[in-house]
């Protein structure tokens, strides 16, 4: 799974949040963020005006991510890919 969170500056307050919901956070690097729970886990990286965000998921739980970020009020795409790297879905939210 690989996506950017349109308009955001850090993966910060992202990471913070899933934290209050009992997801795994911590910062990666000097401004990276890893976050994870028992179906995803995934990095955020700054880079300009957006955060890319990549990493794993569970494939029936694609949905539940793109609708937990829009409930968070973050613009975003998101691109799942199988094993072979072909496109399976994407989302704008």
């Amino acid at each position: 799974m690989c996506g950017i969170l349109h308009g955001y500056r850090d993966g910060h307050s992202l990471a913070e949040r899933l934290g209050c919901l009992g997801w795994r956070s911590r910062s990666s690097s000097w401004h990276g963020y890893e976050a994870g729970t028992d179906w995803c886990e995934f990095a955020l990286e700054p880079e300009d005006q957006d955060v890319l965000l990549n990493g794993v998921i569970a494939l029936h739980r694609f949905d539940d991510l793109a609708a937990l970020l829009t409930r968070f009020g973050v613009t975003n795409t998101l691109e799942l890919y199988d094993e072979n790297g072909n496109l399976v879905r994407e989302t704008h939210g």
